[in-house]
């Protein structure tokens, strides 16, 4: 059986996907290196238990910076974002047993 393709006569999405500013990447990009250098200097001082929430703090916004400007779902369909937001809301649930766990049977493994 032979497939056709379908024609798209709507052009509205025709070309290139969203386009962004060359300044607003760079800007980006240095808001990346910024909380890079925030993670490292986060390390040299001893807060306890607070470090690995600072950390993960951290990292957080970082993933949230790529995802929203580099993979484009800032102007992406709000459903995306849902799917986003839910996918973070559970692996910090993941996270916070697993680490929950681990104080309870090696209490000395996290600060």
């Amino acid at each position: 059986m032979m497939w056709k393709k379908k024609e798209n006569k709507d052009l509205s999405h025709a070309g290139v996907g969203h386009v962004m500013p060359l300044w607003i990447l760079l800007a980006v990009w240095g808001a990346l290196i910024v909380f890079t250098y925030l993670t490292v200097a986060a390390t040299y001082v001893d807060l306890g238990s607070f470090n690995l929430i600072i950390a993960m703090a951290i990292a957080a916004v970082k993933a949230s910076l790529v995802i929203l400007f580099f993979m484009h779902l800032l102007y992406d369909h709000p459903f995306n974002a849902i799917v986003f937001i839910s996918a973070l809301f559970f692996v910090a649930i993941f996270v916070i047993m697993a680490l929950m766990d681990t104080a309870q049977y090696q209490p000395d493994l996290i600060p």
